[in-house]
């Protein structure tokens, strides 16, 4: 055997054993049961307003009941009440700043997006599972950022701020009222949280140099996919945005194994979204309306999958949370065929830019480590 050959052999076992590590299924399997749960309750949102005609102020009600659920902490009726309902509050406040600056000068766009998520970043020296809340209501904010970005481009949809807030309000409300009803069904006792998998430590941690250095490098990262869509006003930039999001791992534990799947997953995903959003393209009138309809059923299928592959495999649940959140986004407001190619070539600028922040904040965050004096015997 070649040289040449033997070279080419070794290649392909490498790229066989890489593909072969982006999709290790845990053997527990999906979680349906937790997914047949979302879609009950994710269907309740969605005929309100097909009932009133306003799916723009879907997107809203939607991760506000999600988001909600996630951060329910578990324990006593009072204690997740009080604690959801203080997450809903603060998720409404995130909710109309996002919406509010849609129509803002793009040096406030960046100027409030580098505050929100340095903030949320280091909200982690209050524990997990506040900064886990707080990372969640980063991602809604940039969500909802682009989401109103997109609705401000159409002057056929009219979007009220005060309605987005609602609408999220009403989302988190939602769940709260599921609580209080399984309250009433199972009676006095503490219950679990609903994602267990997800952190749920409340002990504080010091404000080290490592921890610092992730949330501000994750902060100029995200500010700066804001600069490039917003202050450039490429078509369709917001998708880089959200992508990004979407692709940096909210943590300081990094491994090139996660941000492959990360980008793998955002790239098929957003593959996936994109050809879906093809097929409203040349479409109006009814048909348009039915197709847009299906494709929000699509995108609340997707999520349930989401839900039900979180821990099964890393990147099919990238893969179907990045198709789920872009059409979603889009949806209400179709395009035609050349704004398909701007979309990918954001969301790869995106998914690029995210997986290299996470590789960044990793490597430096390990020679700060090791910079750091030992502590004394």
């Amino acid at each position: 055997m070649s040289a040449s050959t033997a070279g080419r052999a070794t290649l392909g076992r490498k790229v066989s054993n890489w593909v072969s590590s982006l999709f290790v299924f845990d053997p527990a399997g999906p979680n349906w049961a937790r997914g047949v749960v979302a879609l009950d309750l994710a269907l309740v949102p969605l005929l309100v307003f097909w009932v009133i005609g306003h799916q723009e102020y879907l997107v809203s009600a939607a991760f506000g009941l999600l988001l909600s659920a996630l951060a329910d902490p578990g324990g006593g009726i009072r204690f997740r009440v009080s604690h959801v309902a203080g997450f809903g509050l603060l998720g409404a406040g995130v909710t109309a700043l996002g919406f509010a600056l849609a129509g803002a000068a793009w040096y406030w766009l960046v100027l409030v997006s580098f505050g929100v998520t340095l903030a949320a970043g280091l909200t982690l020296v209050f524990g997990a599972r506040v900064g886990a809340a707080a990372l969640l209501l980063n991602v809604w904010f940039v969500l909802s950022l682009g989401h109103g970005a997109g609705l401000q481009h159409h002057a056929d949809i009219t979007s009220h701020t005060w309605a987005q807030v609602v609408a999220w309000a009403g989302g988190s409300a939602l769940w709260v009222a599921v609580m209080v009803l399984g309250r009433l069904i199972h009676g006095h006792g503490v219950r679990p949280r609903p994602v267990p998998e997800l952190p749920g430590d409340t002990a504080r941690r010091p404000l080290t140099a490592p921890l610092v250095a992730f949330a501000t490098i994750r902060a100029v990262a995200l500010a700066g996919t804001v600069a490039l869509a917003f202050g450039l006003n490429l078509s369709h930039g917001y998708w880089m945005t959200i992508a990004a999001v979407v692709a940096m791992k909210p943590s300081l534990e990094q491994t090139t194994l996660v941000a492959s799947q990360r980008l793998v997953g955002a790239g098929l995903g957003s593959a996936a979204a994109i050809a879906l959003l093809l097929i409203p393209a040349g479409e109006h009138g009814r048909q348009l309306f039915t197709v847009e309809r299906g494709l929000e059923v699509v995108a609340l299928v997707l999520l349930v999958h989401g839900v039900a592959f979180v821990f099964w495999n890393y990147t099919l649940y990238t893969a179907v949370i990045a198709a789920a959140v872009l059409i979603l986004v889009d949806v209400p407001h179709p395009s035609d065929y050349s704004a398909e190619g701007y979309r990918v070539l954001w969301t790869v600028c995106g998914v690029g830019i995210g997986v290299l922040t996470v590789l960044l904040a990793g490597l430096l965050s390990r020679r700060t480590t090791a910079a750091e004096p030992a502590p004394p015997p």
